[in-house]
This record gives C-alpha cells, structure tokens and sequence, in this order.
C-alpha cells in the first residue's frame, strides 16, 4: 500500500472496497443492495486484507464501515445457504473461513475501529466486535438471530459477545434475537460510543487521526497486553514482557522524553 495516492482504492473485490488516506485504512463492506450482508467471497477477501495490512504497516489505523446508511451489515448472505450448508463438511469450511477472516481482523497489531450505521445483525455484529472499538450513530440496531434460524452462534463470537456484555446480558440477547437500539446497546457494552448521524464521521476521523499521530510501538503494546488480559493471561509471556522493556530504548521513547523536556508537541515515525 505504500505510495498510494489519499483516498484511492488499494483493493476492490469481492464487495470489499480497502481505501489509504494518510495513515487511516478504511475497509467498505460494498453491497448495499443486500444490505452489506457478507458472503464466502467477501470473507475471504477480509482475511486476505488484513494479512496484507498487518505486513505492510503502512496504516495505523483501520476503519471498518459499511455502504451507505442503512447497515453496517445485515449478517451473513442467506442466499448461499443452500450451498454453504449442504452438508457437515461444506458447513464446516465456511464455518472455519469466517472464523479465519475474523481472527485476521482481531489480531491486527493497529487498532480497528468499526463505524456502524443502520443494522449491525448476526455475522455483521461478530465483525464489529472482533474490531477493538464501535462507534455507532443513533440509527444502529444490533442483534444476534441464530435463534430465529434455529442455528447457534459459535463458541468464538459467543466468548467475544460475553466479554463486552457479561454473561446474562448475552443470555438475553442470543436467547431472544431482539433487536437492540444503539442507546441500549452502549449501555450493556455492546457498543462504545453513539453519536447523531451528522457527527459519526466526523468523530471516527477524528479519533482515528489521533491514534495515528501518537506512539505506534506504545499502541502495539497496549493492544497486545490488553488481548492478552481478556484472553486469561495472569501475567505476561516472554514474548509480550520483550515488547514492554523495549520500549523504554526505542526511539518513540527518546522523541517522547525530549518533546515533554522542550515543552512541544512529539513527533513520532
């Protein structure tokens, strides 16, 4: 991605579009006509972008967002159930493709921020909560609906749903496949913050801008602690405790010290 020209399209495929404007990546789920609703090969382009993301480091940031205002996705494509379905193995192939695509997304080093708009449902729920934050304007619904399809929502989406929601609120909302509105969905943590439709960009590129520009080695480690915490880490792995004393020999380190003692603002690589 390097050189690209701001706002030109790095990727476009699959009903993905992958954008660069400064160091912000942002990721469009391209299929409004069927509400952004995720097919086999949209899973796959998803996973092969944030390979190609993670080895680049030419972002900082990543924003997932959805065509236009009615959904940030509806879920998966029910229009290929009939094939992905077929029988246990087919099911279990794309079963495993979305859990490969999703896993992709979550162990980015940079931070990715999903902005929903509209209806955020099932597998496009999933999505947004494999991102490390969600903003969300005041039209966004959320719900999780296997129930209704007499299907089950997998043991990873299901961990993921229980750690922003707690036990009993993921109970209610799994058991019941109600519909959430964005209000009561950042109230139970399904969500982080909620702005009127006029300010959600505003705000995403705003907060995106600042990660940017502050210590990328310093987010990494943070980013990485922090996973590594809600995943039941005690105490920190060899590898993670490496990443945590380097940093106070790095170079962010040393731009951070000197700016704080000249009184002006760091700038780092």
């Amino acid at each position: 991605m390097k050189n690209v020209p701001t706002g030109e399209a790095v990727f476009a495929d699959g009903g993905m579009r992958l954008s660069l404007s400064g160091a912000v990546a942002r990721l469009t789920l391209s299929s409004p006509e069927t509400r952004n609703s995720l097919n086999s090969a949209m899973w796959a382009a998803l996973r092969q972008i944030a390979v190609d993301l993670a080895e680049d480091r030419c972002a900082r940031v990543l924003v997932i967002v959805g065509a236009g205002d009615k959904a940030f996705s509806s879920g998966a494509d029910i229009s290929e159930f009939p094939e992905t379905y077929a029988n246990p193995e087919s099911a279990r192939r794309y079963n495993e493709a979305v859990r490969t695509a999703q896993a992709s997304v979550a162990a980015l080093p940079i931070p990715v921020i999903a902005e929903i708009r509209g209806a955020c449902f099932g597998g496009g729920c999933s999505l947004a909560l494999h991102c490390d934050l969600r903003f969300a304007d005041e039209t966004a619904r959320f719900a999780v609906t296997p129930a209704k399809l007499g299907l089950a929502y997998s043991f990873e989406d299901t961990k993921r749903l229980v750690s922003a929601v707690g036990p009993a609120r993921a109970k209610d909302i799994l058991f019941s496949g109600r519909t959430l509105s964005s209000r009561e969905a950042q109230r139970v943590g399904l969500i982080d913050f909620v702005y009127p439709p006029a300010k959600l960009g505003d705000a995403v590129d705003n907060y995106a801008s600042l990660l940017s520009s502050v210590s990328q080695s310093s987010i990494r480690v943070a980013k990485a602690t922090v996973d590594s915490i809600a995943a039941g880490a005690d105490e920190a792995d060899a590898e993670l405790r490496a990443a945590f004393e380097a940093t106070f020999s790095g170079p962010d380190f040393a731009e951070g010290y000197a700016a704080f003692q000249q009184k002006r603002k760091p700038v780092f690589d």
